[in-house]
């Protein structure tokens, strides 16, 4: 038996759990949510290694880099579905946030648990990606020792790239290879062994923080309206409106009217009725402020 493995948190017996198998459905239900219910105060426990992983985060973004997750089984399908979440929410390229797992796409759908434990193919994602010292690498893995994420991680460090490990025990294997390294132990699962649950749940409300507090030092947001999002359906078209009512106080009619005008470009149309500017002065104003469009107001209210 590998005692590394044996030790861990995310291995454990859970004794609040033990009769599960004898409860009624609802006692069930509150086992599992009260399990749960333990998850917030564990990612709480790290924010200090959050805040440092987004200000790296932000300085490799800022700086023309990108973002790469790299996990196996859950945790890599976690990652994916943060990154895929970037370009409609926040109007970032797809290839800035990226999400990628042992295995391949097939992946997501099928569980390939032996690509975990592949050392070459971690490697030969890097190299893949041309992940470069501009760019940040986050691992994820709830054991903390998935061979795949350690030596994609390894490799990205030899670049010299940023790395930044997501686990779910102290001490892991992950943390001896990365930059920073976020750690919310969540206690032993309600199934023994299933880190897509507990586990799993810390790891999401930490990737979450980690692309939104991201974007939102990048000027993705003004407020907390988001502002970059791209109308490309219809759901999304009467968000863009509402968003820019609320911002800026005009009806339906002339949010529309607007965002047309800006080419279904919700940051841009607000940015023009807020100053007055037509499309192509009120881009370049945007421009000149990074996409920051808070900044690009005041800098245009400076010069009037």
């Amino acid at each position: 038996m590998d005692e590394y493995l044996a030790g861990l948190t995310t291995e454990g017996i859970n004794d609040k759990t033990l009769s599960i198998d004898e409860c009624s459905t609802e006692e069930m239900v509150r086992l599992m949510n009260e399990q749960d219910s333990k998850v917030p105060a564990a990612v709480a426990a790290e924010i200090p290694q959050i805040v440092k992983a987004v200000d790296t985060l932000h300085h490799v973004l800022k700086n023309g880099g990108r973002m790469f997750y790299v996990g196996a089984g859950s945790s890599g399908r976690l990652g994916v579905l943060d990154a895929s979440e970037c370009p409609p929410t926040f109007g970032v390229d797809p290839l800035l946030v990226q999400g990628h797992i042992a295995g391949g796409d097939g992946a997501l759908r099928t569980a390939v648990e032996g690509y975990e434990d592949n050392a070459e193919e971690g490697v030969a994602l890097i190299e893949r990606c041309g992940v470069t010292d501009k760019d940040a690498v986050i691992g994820i893995s709830a054991s903390g020792s998935a061979t795949f994420v350690i030596a994609a991680l390894k490799k990205a460090g030899e670049i010299g790239a940023a790395t930044i490990g997501v686990v779910n025990n102290k001490n892991s294997k992950v943390e001896h290879v990365c930059d920073v390294c976020i750690a919310p132990v969540v206690g032993p699962e309600v199934i023994m062994g299933s880190t897509r649950l507990k586990a799993g749940t810390a790891q999401k409300m930490v990737l979450n923080m980690l692309t939104t507090c991201t974007m939102v030092k990048l000027g993705k947001t003004y407020n907390n309206l988001m502002v970059d999002l791209k109308a490309s359906n219809i759901k999304l078209q009467d968000r863009s409106v509402r968003i820019i009512k609320t911002a800026t106080g005009v009806d339906d009619k002339t949010a529309l009217s607007y965002l047309e005008s800006a080419s279904m470009n919700c940051k841009l149309a607000i940015m023009m009725i807020k100053t007055g500017l037509d499309a192509q002065a009120a881009a370049q104003a945007l421009d000149q402020a990074e996409g920051s469009l808070k900044k690009a107001i005041r800098n245009f209210t400076k010069v009037v």
